[in-house]
């Protein structure tokens, strides 16, 4: 069994990689820590997850973290980076699902994320937990970053053809929506019922933290700089993210081959027949995305519509999906459950 310990467990991606791993065949989870919440059982503030596990959160030192064989920190930005090396130095495989490791250039992380990091030389390490694209380099992954959730829908969408070389790179367009789970389980003004019900509206159209994220991906997959406009959106949702991206791709190029093919041993990517409308509840609660693309009027502009439940494909899942590939056992390990509809 693979002894798994959970540092942070008491928010949304916590309780997801819960939800997960209770179905998993070959994990035990044998810690989750919570300064605040030492001592609760979890079935009590997730009830859930009752008849599920029999363990309560702890403190961090008491955690025995470093008897485990993999930790996931479900933590926010700049926690990992205080904790990763010893873990490391103790044999501990180490998958952070926030952003202390997404990004190769220390000085742009610094710029974004408004604090110095703790451990730059891991950085280099680290390998990012994309696997339609590091699969090869996640099984051998000491450190994993999990991409964040924008990151995942967009460059999946925009994947096939930046690597075919059949899109103009000098605009990329990513009109994106997610649900409110995505500021995480927090007590915000702006994610309260009274303020997202019932209402949509635009956030960090002058730069987003997820964008230069985004942007070191497609720059990967083309071979080269890209022009980017990365608009995120905030939408009355729980979870869920949509993407609509929008490329210029010469008439000649057969979209849906492109797509089909880059993606045909993909486990986790669905493509849809073009001209269809792929839905956030299709993959609520699901390992998936579901991408379809169109040329409307037939002209050069191709849109390709990405959706990812932000908890799963988006964190834990994803986070579950890169642990699976690093002990290498079956892929889909935990994560074969279909969308949930209504």
């Amino acid at each position: 069994m693979i002894k798994v310990g959970i540092v942070g467990g008491t928010g949304y991606t916590g309780v997801e990689l819960l939800r997960l791993l209770a179905q998993h065949p070959e994990v035990e989870v044998t810690a989750i820590t919570s300064r605040k919440e030492a001592g609760m059982p979890i079935a009590e503030m997730f009830p859930n997850l009752r008849g599920h596990f029999d363990l309560a959160f702890c403190d961090p030192q008491d955690a025995n973290l470093s008897e485990c064989n993999v930790v996931f920190f479900a933590t926010p930005n700049g926690v990992a980076m205080q904790q990763a090396r010893q873990l490391l130095d103790d044999g501990v495989r180490v998958i952070d699902l926030a952003a202390d490791f997404r990004i190769k250039d220390i000085a742009t992380w610094e710029k974004w994320y408004g604090m110095q990091h703790a451990c730059p030389d891991l950085v280099a390490d680290a390998v990012y937990g994309l696997p339609e694209v590091n699969r090869q380099y996640i099984r051998e992954a000491r450190l994993v970053a999990n991409p964040g959730c924008y990151p995942t829908a967009v460059q999946l969408g925009f994947l096939p053809l930046l690597e075919a070389g059949v899109a103009d790179t000098s605009l990329l367009i990513a009109d994106c929506k997610s649900g409110v789970s995505g500021a995480g389980r927090k007590a915000e003004i702006s994610t309260l019922f009274a303020e997202a019900g019932d209402n949509f509206k635009a956030y960090g159209v002058s730069g987003h933290r997820h964008l230069p994220e985004i942007s070191q991906g497609l720059r990967g997959f083309a071979g080269a700089p890209v022009g980017l406009t990365f608009v995120p959106h905030l939408t009355p949702l729980i979870r869920g993210i949509l993407a609509t991206l929008y490329v210029r791709v010469d008439k000649g190029v057969d979209v849906q081959q492109v797509f089909e093919a880059r993606y045909a041993n993909e486990p986790f990517v669905d493509v849809m027949p073009a001209n269809s409308h792929p839905e956030t509840r299709s993959v609520r609660g699901a390992n998936l995305c579901r991408i379809s693309w169109h040329r409307p009027q037939d002209g050069d502009v191709v849109v390709v519509v990405s959706v990812i439940d932000n908890l799963v494909k988006g964190a834990a899942g994803q986070a579950v999906q890169n642990m699976n590939i690093m002990f290498g056992i079956a892929e889909n390990s935990a994560l074969t459950a279909p969308g949930m509809l209504p």
